[in-house]
């Protein structure tokens, strides 16, 4: 069975990898890479090399990203992919392709798909960001799938309902918490030379852009500034960069003038990759900002997480998750009291056991009824 896996960025790559891992190793399957988006962006940490270095026998390269992020470049990079795409469809075909979660994209790589007759398998639909345009492309993909691996029962749910039928749509957990049990971080001492930090308690911040707010994101972003600004003294900050949304070089500037201002205090790290990133969850103190590695990964780190603004906004959340708008103040006040909450010790809704194994048990009897 010829398996193609659509990758677009770090962030969707580091959730595959207990599916990749189970597909190469099966002798029934014949897998395919088709890396694209930020992966090929030297601006965004050119991620590919990672992708590389775990030593697949194909790996396709499309690059259509823009290196602007207005809504014009976003638009533009979103039609260059839909071209770039329908000549890779027309020259190449699968048994079927995985596609994951609600990057604009990988909405156009899967879109340019449809008069081909690609038969997509989509992970992590029937979700809802309110805050970000990505809610619509995960819909998009959704609709454009035609068989579903969903994190839990709403999901699933809301799937049914987009699609009109309940066929073909499997709830699994989510991906990314796979073996998380089993999950070993690097030793401390290791991983805080590996990436020159300090020895004292750090929180790790990964902010994005509202996609759907686009004109407040010059004074959502200054907000998210002072917020830190208030952090540092009580402990270090450990910033993950933004990914290539719209207006993200807005939060990027402010984040290299925090840095400018603190250079002791701050570290930005443009790519973590999965497992530093885990480890870097692991030993923080908590975690703020407005990414969905908040919402679904940090419970099961026993991590509290300050989750700010509305780009999370209808999504599912664990009791890990503290809400603030958009407000210094108020951000810094959840940050202390997140600290202050120490570990938490509830359940993550986005669990289940054996998510990759599920997945590829289930594409095998799909396979076999063909």
């Amino acid at each position: 069975m010829k398996v193609g896996v659509l990758t677009s960025s770090r962030a969707d790559y580091g959730i595959y990898l207990p599916l990749l891992k189970l597909i190469k190793e099966d002798s029934y399957f014949e897998l395919e890479i088709i890396a694209f988006g930020t992966h090929l962006s030297k601006f965004h940490g050119y991620t590919v090399e990672d992708i590389y270095k775990d030593g697949y026998s194909k790996i396709y390269e499309i690059s259509s990203i823009l290196t602007n992020d207005n809504e014009v470049a976003v638009a533009s990079a979103y039609g260059l992919t839909v071209l770039k795409f329908s000549e890779f469809w027309a020259i190449n075909s699968f048994d079927i392709v995985f596609c994951l979660g609600d990057r604009f994209e990988m909405s156009a790589a899967v879109q340019a798909g449809i008069p081909f007759g690609v038969r997509f398998a989509h992970i992590h639909g029937g979700e809802t960001t309110l805050g970000a345009i990505d809610n619509i492309y995960r819909h998009q993909i959704t609709l454009a799938s035609s068989i579903h691996f969903t994190a839990a029962e709403p999901f699933s749910k809301k799937i049914a309902s987009i699609i009109g039928n309940d066929s073909n749509i499997f709830t699994v957990g989510s991906l990314s918490l796979d073996d998380i049990d089993a999950f070993v971080p690097i030793a401390k001492e290791k991983f805080y030379k590996k990436f020159n930090l300090r020895d004292k308690p750090f929180i790790l911040v990964t902010f994005h852009p509202e996609t759907v707010s686009v004109t407040r994101n010059v004074d959502y972003a200054i907000e998210m500034k002072n917020a830190l600004d208030k952090i540092i003294g009580m402990m270090d900050v450990v910033i993950t960069m933004p990914n290539a949304d719209t207006e993200g070089t807005i939060y990027r500037k402010e984040l290299l003038d925090l840095k400018k201002q603190f250079p002791n205090d701050v570290k930005l790290i443009e790519s973590f990759g999965k497992e530093n990133y885990f480890t870097a969850m692991t030993y923080a103190e908590a975690m703020v900002g407005n990414t969905s590695s908040g919402i679904i990964e940090a419970a099961s780190f026993k991590k509290y997480v300050v989750n700010v603004g509305d780009r999370q906004k209808g999504r599912l959340q664990s009791m890990n998750i503290l809400n603030a708008p958009f407000d210094s103040k108020e951000i810094y006040k959840k940050i202390n009291k997140a600290i202050g909450l120490g570990s938490y010790t509830g359940k993550n809704v986005y669990f289940r056991n054996g998510a990759a194994k599920n997945i590829v048990n289930t594409i095998k009897k799909l396979d076999e009824k063909l």
